[in-house]
């Protein structure tokens, strides 16, 4: 939902190889589309990231450009050596297919529309839509069909989303009626109506992309191309406090997809949540959770997964604002080891031509100072070698909380002044207080007393727990039915089979919300249960209704918390009695050792280490390191044998201890991408390419200190150079103007 663009390896990989590959080649980790891009427009100077891939947006010219047509965009991007992918909304931005020039017929009636009437719009004469089955063709004849014509053999159809408070449209109560068999409902009449709309909104983006995906693949084999699918997306965690339904976790399992982008930044993660009963932007733990949640999504089904973040916001703020929320994004996604594929940023002429504040105490704007963009750069490069890694984060593992899709069901307007929303006074639903959830406090609930305390929490998406791998090192599972509900009951036999087996499940719910009763499975075709769980407790041989308690089936534990989950962040000191609990179930019955409380992260990848303190941790001190470090932070990309980082704070560093090969010459650290690696006996050399108009600064591990150093640009005329050497790391420090045609390095010692 990122407004402001066109709209509104395996462990011990070698740093020797640190961005010395060309991006058409494989890459040190085997993979040719480890780092993407997402433009809009043609390749240009100063907008030359040097990741593996561009995906290009859309199959409409550019604005403004004399030839700007989706071939020329794609030509211009892969004659500078870029692999080229294609990405198009599929709920917003088709303006041809409501005006009437596809198939001469308006089509403003399919957009997505408020109980006030008004339509929902994305821009001008661009609403959400209705992904009706014309629009689903629409779609296969106007972009599918184009963009592979062109050779494109990767397709991104973005953010799948319908808006909770929107459904009142004719387009829509068409599709209601023919989906259930009886006349539309209005969902704000009503706990069940909701519930029963914002399922269906589900399933209509789940059957286009799932229509649309089987086309391309199909229409790609014709071709001769195996067309693969994305869906760019944001998290289920987001998605769900800002009440959009999208299909999210279901999509991993269709045989059309082969994976997802998530689109996570400070935009996303910054959205307030209660803690200690205080509601505020908490952009680390958020973060932490909502990549979490995507990771999560696709390692059962070994789905692929770009996770995306952003150096800057929609909201406009100062760049030191931007600089302080892309670090504790960049360290919370690095601390998933299992992803190691990148958007290394979107729209980059936003990003390097954009005017914002230089400082939190001015309001004078500029573009992009040279110190954030060097260090955005350094990051990037780095992100190309980022390696897999079978590391844990460090804190006690095995604890998990569970996350449906259904979450996004119960969603409707409230009156909360906290929350991320546009909606109407008329829209508002009155309903019992018991089924609030200001900021998806019921999901937080679960999560941040243990996240706080320094522990780990993975997610456990209930859509996957049919796959063995989604049940991986996990010891206590976290379950609630309060703001989300079992989508089919085979998820039950799953979770019952776990615990039968010596699991313990940790059930923490009311089960007093409006929602209990809703039109689903479990009062359904034969069954009678009053509540879901009831469903989930008759096969782990307990009473429907079980009160508060600890009870065994198998080899395994069940424990009964009759609270509602929200109830432990929204109230300041009231979450001690569930962390009591999840310990002493956790070192007694899931016999996982001491549950260990910290305030801090830390994390080990191939030669990268991340750390991060928590503001609001168990205590206030900081987190230590000693060795001998890159700070990847630092442009100027200091040498340090010791890093302290604060409460507040996050680390990323590169640590030269671990190097596979220290004797070897290379490039460990640079704010531009190197190629043509050349080593000599006492000579080595290297072409370096990044954006005009950057700085990079560079450390480059050498045998001895250098006698000759040699700095020539694209022309061949000699750069200004700043140069230095560090006798203790043995690494020699460079600085100097990047281009894109690219700057040659000599060095001899």
């Amino acid at each position: 939902m990122k407004r402001s663009s066109i709209y509104f390896l395996a462990a011990g990989l070698t740093i020797a190889a640190i961005g010395c590959q060309s991006p058409q080649t494989e890459t040190a980790t085997g993979n040719p589309e480890k780092t993407v891009i997402q433009v809009s427009e043609p390749w240009r100077p100063g907008i030359d990231i040097r990741s593996d891939v561009a995906i290009v947006y859309g199959v409409g010219g550019v604005k403004g450009s004399q030839d700007g047509s989706f071939e020329k965009k794609v030509e211009s991007w892969r004659d500078r050596g870029y692999g080229t992918h294609y990405m198009t909304g599929i709920a917003w931005g088709h303006r041809d297919y409501v005006n009437g020039e596809w198939d001469g017929k308006l089509h403003f009636d399919e957009g997505q529309v408020r109980m006030t009437g008004d339509t929902v719009w994305h821009g001008r004469l661009s609403p959400y839509l209705v992904p009706t089955k014309n629009f689903i063709k629409y779609m296969k004849e106007v972009h599918i069909t184009k963009v592979i014509d062109t050779g494109i053999d990767a397709i991104y159809l973005e953010e799948p989303e319908f808006f909770a408070y929107s459904g009142y449209s004719e387009a829509f109560k068409r599709e209601y009626e023919e989906f259930y068999g009886f006349p539309w409902r209005p969902q704000h009449e009503s706990p069940e109506n909701t519930y029963l709309s914002n399922k269906l909104k589900y399933h209509l983006f789940y059957r286009a992309i799932e229509e649309v995906c089987t086309f391309a693949k199909e229409y790609g084999k014709s071709k001769g191309l195996n067309v693969r699918c994305y869906v760019p997306t944001h998290s289920l965690v987001n998605y769900s406090a800002w009440q959009v339904v999208s299909p999210e976790a279901s999509l991993a399992s269709m045989p059309c997809i082969d994976g997802y982008q998530a689109q996570i930044w400070t935009g996303t993660s910054r959205e307030p949540v209660y803690y200690q009963g205080v509601e505020k932007p908490r952009v680390f733990e958020n973060a932490y959770l909502e990549y979490s949640s995507m990771e999560s999504m696709t390692r059962p089904t070994g789905r692929k997964m770009f996770f995306n973040i952003d150096p800057i916001e929609d909201i406009p703020n100062d760049w030191y604002f931007f600089k302080r929320g892309y670090e504790a994004t960049l360290v919370a996604q690095l601390f998933c080891p299992t992803i190691a594929d990148y958007e290394l940023l979107p729209w980059p002429g936003r990003i390097y031509d954009g005017t914002y504040r230089i400082s939190p105490d001015s309001e004078e704007r500029h573009k992009i100072p040279r110190w954030y963009s060097t260090q955005i750069q350094v990051t990037m490069n780095s992100l190309n070698f980022m390696p897999v890694s079978k590391n844990k984060l460090s804190g006690s593992q095995g604890i998990g909380v569970v996350m449906s899709n259904s979450l996004m069901f119960q969603r409707r307007p409230l009156a909360h002044a906290g929350q991320n929303t546009s909606y109407q006074s008329g829209e508002l639903m009155n309903m019992s207080a018991n089924a609030e959830d200001p900021q998806l406090s019921g999901f937080y609930g679960q999560a941040m007393p243990l996240l706080m305390r320094g522990v780990p929490v993975s997610i456990v998406h209930l859509e996957n727990t049919g796959y063995p791998e989604a049940w991986d090192d996990i010891r206590l599972l976290i379950l609630s039915y309060t703001n989300m509900k079992p989508m089919a009951p085979e998820s039950h036999t799953h979770i019952a089979e776990w615990v039968k087996n010596g699991g313990v499940l940790v059930y923490c719910s009311r089960d007093d919300d409006d929602f209990q009763t809703v039109q689903e499975w479990w009062n359904m075709n034969g069954n009678r249960y009053q509540r879901p769980v009831d469903h989930l407790f008759e096969l782990m041989g307990m009473a429907a209704g079980a009160g508060e308690g600890t009870y065994s089936f198998g080899k395994g534990t069940v424990c009964v918390i009759r609270k509602n989950p929200k109830e432990f962040v929204m109230e300041a000191d009231n979450d001690q009695t569930y962390v009591d609990k999840i310990r002493e179930l956790y070192e007694n019955n899931a016999k996982g050792g001491k549950l260990i409380f910290k305030n801090s992260f830390y994390l080990e990848r191939g030669p990268f280490d991340m750390i991060a303190v928590m503001e609001e941790g168990v205590d206030r001190q900081p987190f230590e390191t000693n060795g001998l470090f890159i700070d990847l932070f630092d442009y100027q990309l200091p040498v340090l044998t010791r890093k302290v980082v604060m409460p507040g704070e996050q680390a990323y560093l590169l640590n030269l201890k671990r190097l596979a090969d220290r004797k070897k010459p290379q490039v460990l650290a640079a704010a531009a991408r190197a190629y043509d690696e050349q080593i000599g006996k006492k000579t080595y050399s290297f072409v370096l390419k990044s954006p005009i108009n950057t700085t990079n600064n560079m450390r480059v591990l050498l045998p001895a200190e250098p006698h000759t150093v040699k700095v020539t640009g694209p022309d061949g005329a000699p750069l200004e150079t700043v140069q230095s050497w560090d006798k203790t790391s043995k690494t020699c420090f460079l600085s100097f103007e990047n281009y894109p045609d690219g700057v040659k390095v000599e060095l001899a010692w």
